[in-house]
């Protein structure tokens, strides 16, 4: 897949399958815009890619359009949006606080909802554009101890649904991947204790059926073919890139 000439956005670029996907997409011929919080790992993600970098908030609406209007503005468009920028709150209901539930909230939901909003002003007016929102599986299937993110990735779910049937006039097409267990920085993340190599695999050898976690780079495959004109005939599609997961 060739990505010669296209602009490209991609949030939580910094670690992870945003990472991965961010060096895919440059490696593919793509220009690169890492938006993230962690301006150390973006730099270091940036050196590989060639990418522009800026640094914020996602759940900061106003960030969110004057740096897409920035994009816009020195590259001459945008034709692609990944949104992978997300957290996750290892808590049952009980145990999730007020400021923890809006937390979780503005970033995995208002966040991708800011970015959609701001970059779908840009697309519309070319009539092209393609948005990928990171998912999950427990957006369907959900899991107990992980509430609020289960609700924010269903969220997400449900709102590529919506701007996909919005935009699909335009010539805009929304889809998002919904990755099961894979190795990042997540996955240890949020808990007492990080897991062990050994924790991991034990996890996966009761839980996956190909018995090992997915690396970063596998997911960021998918989410390219979504925004390659490979997948031209899909908008609205929620992917499961799970080992089978979810289809026990």
């Amino acid at each position: 897949m060739s990505f010669s000439g296209k602009v490209a956005v991609v949030t939580g670029g910094s670690s992870g399958m945003g990472a991965a996907t961010a060096e895919a997409l440059s490696s593919a011929g793509a220009q690169v815009n890492l938006i993230d919080i962690d301006k150390k790992g973006a730099e270091e993600i940036a050196k590989k890619t060639g990418s522009e970098i800026y640094i914020g908030d996602v759940s900061n609406s106003e960030f969110c359009d004057l740096t897409i209007n920035s994009i816009a503005e020195k590259q001459g468009q945008i034709d692609i949006l990944i949104n992978a920028a997300g957290i996750i709150l290892r808590a049952d209901a009980l145990e999730t606080n007020d400021d923890n539930w809006k937390r979780i909230m503005e970033v995995n939901v208002d966040g991708v909802f800011y970015m959609c909003r701001s970059a779908l002003s840009h697309m519309v007016t070319k009539k092209s554009g393609v948005i990928v929102n990171f998912g999950s599986i427990w957006g369907d299937v959900a899991s107990s101890g992980a509430t609020a993110y289960c609700v924010t990735k269903g969220a997400v779910h449900q709102l590529t649904k919506a701007l996909a049937l919005e935009h699909a006039e335009n010539g805009i097409r929304v889809n998002a991947v919904a990755p099961g267990e894979v190795n990042t920085p997540m996955i240890k993340a949020g808990r007492d204790k990080p897991p062990t190599r050994d924790e991991l695999q034990d996890l996966a050898n009761a839980t996956i059926p190909i018995k090992r976690l997915a690396e970063p780079e596998e997911i960021a495959e998918v989410v390219l073919f979504l925004a390659s004109e490979k997948s031209s005939y899909m908008t609205g599609s929620i992917v499961p890139v799970d080992a089978g997961y979810t289809a026990r």
